[in-house]
């Protein structure tokens, strides 16, 4: 298993002839280069349970997660690398084949668990887990929890993040935002760019991981950019992300990285941010759900 390398981030300043236009100063935080597979902000997010696990005493490790999880994917290298036994249970049946990101994390030794979306929704376990669950730590989807976020909180330590007005981030299940939150200051503005449709109670998924300090920073989720919903997408954002690969070098996926660069460039596009605005941009990597798509969709 290939060593997290921290060395490995850096801050690409992006060039672009609106930045220029608007007089906007854009730089993007290459989480995604720490890792392959346990990639962008997955590690900030599990490292605390993982540490919290061995504090219990436990050496297995179950969460839950969709086909093309990259927190599932993350989970199951994160438990090869450090020697824990990994489960991870699948929102929906069972397919005849299933995806080449649950390959990989079965070839890295997670034992899979299919449940239907119902049971998935009312988080009712399999009798397998069910009855050894006082044997297993579980994390929750996505790595929501206050753990999850005191582990994204450290993201920003990774860049001088003084230097920037605003930091951008796509929103899943908020636990990444809620970490930026903590870290920034109360003259910084935290954008989340919601992946979800109508999503909105997300707010209060965000602000449960806040004190009440935190809750008085400047902080916004914005919902115009979710293509249709959680991993839908349209060839407009194939395009965008294909150009902005072609431009910048820097890869994104269809359910979170390609809706955050979108949104932002369309919000400088559209006067969002003043003149003068320093933005930053959160890479979280994770690529798994560009494996979805048709071969040649996208050219990286």
């Amino acid at each position: 298993m290939q060593a997290l390398s921290f060395g490995s981030i850096s801050v690409d300043e992006i060039e672009l002839p609106i930045l220029t236009k608007k007089n906007i100063i854009l730089s993007v935080l290459r989480l995604d280069k720490i890792h392959p597979v346990i990639s962008g902000n997955k590690w900030f997010k599990l490292q605390y349970y993982f540490n919290k696990a061995k504090q219990d005493n436990r050496d297995h490790i179950a969460t839950f997660g969709g086909a093309y999880s990259n927190h599932i994917i993350a989970t199951a290298a994160a438990g090869k690398m450090l020697g824990y036994k990994t489960t991870g249970i699948i929102r929906g049946e069972k397919p005849l084949a299933i995806s080449p990101t649950l390959s990989q994390a079965v070839e890295f030794g997670m034992e899979l668990f299919f449940i239907s979306r119902e049971d998935y929704r009312n988080k009712v376990l399999p009798g397998e887990i069910k009855n050894k669950s006082d044997e297993i730590f579980f994390i929750n989807e996505g790595g929501y929890g206050i753990d999850g976020a005191k582990g994204a909180s450290e993201i920003l330590d990774y860049c001088k993040k003084e230097n920037y007005s605003h930091i951008a981030c796509a929103v899943g299940t908020s636990t990444m935002m809620a970490g930026l939150i903590k870290a920034c200051s109360m003259d910084q503005k935290i954008i989340g760019i919601s992946v979800l449709k109508n999503n909105v109670s997300i707010e209060n998924d965000l602000r449960d991981l806040l004190s009440p300090e935190e809750k008085t920073k400047d902080f916004k989720i914005i919902y115009s950019y979710h293509f249709g919903g959680y991993a839908k997408y349209t060839t407009e954002l194939i395009d965008f992300m294909n150009d902005f690969y072609r431009v910048t070098s820097i890869p994104s996926d269809f359910v979170y990285t390609g809706k955050l660069f979108f949104g932002i460039n369309d919000m400088i596009k559209n006067d969002s941010f003043p003149r003068g605005s320093k933005i930053l941009i959160v890479h979280s990597g994770g690529l798994q759900g560009n494996l979805s798509l048709q071969k040649g969709t996208l050219i990286f």
